[in-house]
């Protein structure tokens, strides 16, 4: 998933369902869900930070809180803190939590109702810093130069003040692992999902950040935060290997938070460890349902939800379980209230198509011309719809019913508000590969190899071109179909090279394992392709059945 969609999210969530909650000392509101929970979740792990307060209610709200708040449950860690408070209303670092809060995320941005929450709570702070601490007395300092009231139409320099200030605090207290934490999360707030070039080079501070992780990891090895932003900061790199220690401590660590359970499957499909990425989302989807049952009250944890079973979906689909790929892109749906799609569904609109996209990975044409059409609210969900039912139609080789849902799938596509691209972290490039897709699909089963080919060559220059996300836009790579034509026109050597190059991007992967095997086949390189075909069946271990193709459109002896 691109979260880079979250920098639009406000206006749909984090103003919806909410109430007010009054301050002891100044009288503007925090943004507060509309329950008030006087609760401790079991599975909160044991990170805990000692602050100035004698209320041991107050100490253990916080630690939730705080836990919370690194799982990016900013929510209902301000609950916490809320109840914190009550507890021990002079402790400022309750007042300091619910501004971080009420602050951004990696993922989320601050909305104006927010950012005035968050000021006056860290004026709540400052009011009572006498009872801080030290290292808490900077904390506050340095979280008051982030928010100002009335909010700053440009936050750059906020955030760029802020991430000055932590770095001031991690120099005067570099054995506190939070505060390491903190000042990396500061810095990765000044360009959020942009730590790398699309060719997975670093960019200005991402070294910086990396390197600091690592030292907090160095004090904490199970630290959530530092785990959960190095994930991050690792994913979209050259090297994302290097945070399967990291992505490990996550497997366990927080079992009441969905979110941190899935955030190891963005290193383990990154790595070609499919297996693992499927047993961790379907942890997070447990939990989640769990957490749901507590807290029903939800806005953008839908989101996350929903995130974590687009990526089941698309790990199964990547390691031939479909039964598990459709349960889960089904659930996206299920889970979703039709209030909470009819709201907001723009923003997580293009992960909606996973069903279509089983169907077509696993061939289920007749299945994907019986699904009945998505809501018309969801505009790019429909246009992939009318795309998929084009490529159903081709490979029963209807050409005229597809040349029908081709045309139908060219007015959706222009019917899409720019607005909704944006809004779910996208450009018209994506539509652009599904339209070169169609009509390489019509081409090849109609036999126009060399057509087919220059069309799935240009979508899947264009696909490798996509803003990096997790899953990928594309949740079954061109190569997979560009290979399996190759094969089909005895091009053995363009297929191998086809398959490789899929590998390096997605290590391990069955579909392309098992065409590089029929590939090194064909021009004769027995032992590698007896190699490649007992890694296909390695990987392909706990897959539904076998396959004989890298593409369901075209099936092989």
């Amino acid at each position: 998933m691109n979260f880079r969609i979250f920098a639009v999210l406000g206006v749909f969530i984090l103003t919806s369902g909410f109430s007010i909650v009054g301050l002891k000392k100044h009288s503007s509101p925090v943004v507060a869900q509309t329950s008030e929970r006087d609760l401790m979740f079991e599975g909160m792990g044991n990170h805990t930070r000692k602050i100035s307060t004698k209320s041991k209610a107050t100490q253990a709200y916080f630690d939730q809180a705080l836990t919370w708040a690194f799982a990016f449950n900013h929510d209902e860690a301000i609950r916490s803190l809320m109840q914190a408070a009550k507890q021990d209303p002079e402790c400022p670092m309750t007042w300091w939590g619910i501004a971080y809060c009420e602050g951004p995320n990696y993922n989320s941005p601050i909305t104006p109702e927010r950012s005035k929450a968050a000021f006056y709570a860290i004026e709540n702070a400052k009011s009572r810093i006498k009872n801080a601490s030290d290292v808490e007395r900077a904390l506050i300092e340095a979280l008051s130069k982030r928010y100002t009231f009335p909010a700053a139409a440009n936050r750059q320099p906020l955030d760029q003040a802020y991430a000055a200030a932590m770095s001031e605090v991690w120099k005067a207290f570099p054995q506190d692992a939070d505060v390491g934490t903190l000042y990396a999360e500061s810095l990765m707030m000044l360009r959020p999902w942009e730590l790398y070039t699309t060719d997975g080079e670093p960019v200005e501070d991402t070294d910086k950040i990396v390197s600091t992780l690592e030292s907090v990891l160095k004090l904490q090895p199970d630290h959530p935060g530092a785990n959960h932003l190095y994930v991050h900061a690792m994913e979209p790199s050259q090297t994302p290997e290097r945070a399967l220690t990291a992505a490990h401590a996550l497997d366990n660590l927080i079992p009441a938070s969905g979110h941190l359970l899935h955030m190891p499957s963005h290193i383990y499909v990154r790595t070609g460890l499919w297996n693992e990425a499927i047993e961790q989302n379907v942890k997070a989807l447990d939990a989640d349902q769990k957490y749901l049952k507590l807290s029903p009250q939800q806005g953008m944890q839908y989101i996350y939800m929903i995130h974590n079973s687009h990526m089941l979906a698309y790990a199964a689909m990547m390691s031939g379980r479909e039964k598990e790929a459709m349960s889960a892109a089904r659930h996206m749906w299920e889970q979703t209230p039709d209030a909470v799609i009819a709201k907001i569904g723009p923003v997580f609109d293009r992960w909606m198509c996973s069903v279509y996209d089983v169907q077509k990975r696993f061939g289920r044409w007749d299945e994907i011309i019986a699904e009945p059409a998505p809501p018309a609210t969801l505009s790019v969900t429909t246009a992939i719809w009318r795309a998929h039912r084009a490529v159903a139609f081709a490979a029963k080789k209807d050409f005229a019913n597809a040349e029908i849902e081709y045309t139908a799938f060219r007015n959706a596509r222009s019917a899409i508000p720019m607005a909704a691209l944006e809004m779910g972290g996208m450009d018209d490039r994506f539509l652009q590969v599904s339209d070169l897709f169609i009509r390489g699909e019509i081409a090849l089963q109609k036999e126009k190899w060399e057509l087919a080919t220059e069309l799935l060559t240009d979508a899947a220059t264009i696909e490798s071109t996509l803003a990096y996300g997790e899953p990928p836009q594309w949740l079954q790579p061109i190569r997979h179909t560009l290979g399996a034509v190759y094969l089909a026109t005895n091009q053995h050597a363009k297929a191998e090279q086809c398959y490789r190059e899929d590998l390096e991007k997605w290590p391990n992967n069955g579909w392309s394992l098992f065409g590089l095997s029929r590939a090194l086949k064909g021009l004769g390189k027995t032992k590698a392709a007896e190699q490649a075909f007992a890694n296909y069946e390695k990987h392909w271990a706990k897959a539904d059945k076998p396959i004989s193709t890298s593409c369901k459109c075209l099936e092989f002896e």
